[in-house]
């Protein structure tokens, strides 16, 4: 999957248990493990902000993109520089 979620380093980093972050969020720990485990469809962001909050970071710290593809990330930093060109060109 592309996207890999991150909350074990952030318990790790935080000390606390799985089952002290869902009450302290606000879901159950089985949802939560869905989401700790990557198996996730989807996050609300209210969700991503309990988490942030109770965990004293950014949404950075808990997501990341990984290409299945390396060739896909090389074309995607360059497809990423290119639009960032043409926003400059386009502001003057």
């Amino acid at each position: 999957m592309p996207i890999s979620v991150d909350i074990d380093v952030m318990l790790a980093r935080r000390k606390m248990s799985v089952g002290e972050l869902a009450d302290r969020v606000g879901i159950t720990p089985a949802n939560l493990a869905v989401l700790k485990n990557g198996r996730a469809k989807a996050v609300r962001f209210a969700t991503l902000a309990a988490l942030c909050e109770v965990l004293r970071c950014q949404p950075g710290d808990l997501l990341r993109w990984e290409a299945d593809d390396p060739a896909a990330e090389a074309v995607g930093a360059v497809g990423a520089v290119e639009a960032v060109e043409a926003a400059e060109a386009a502001d003057g």
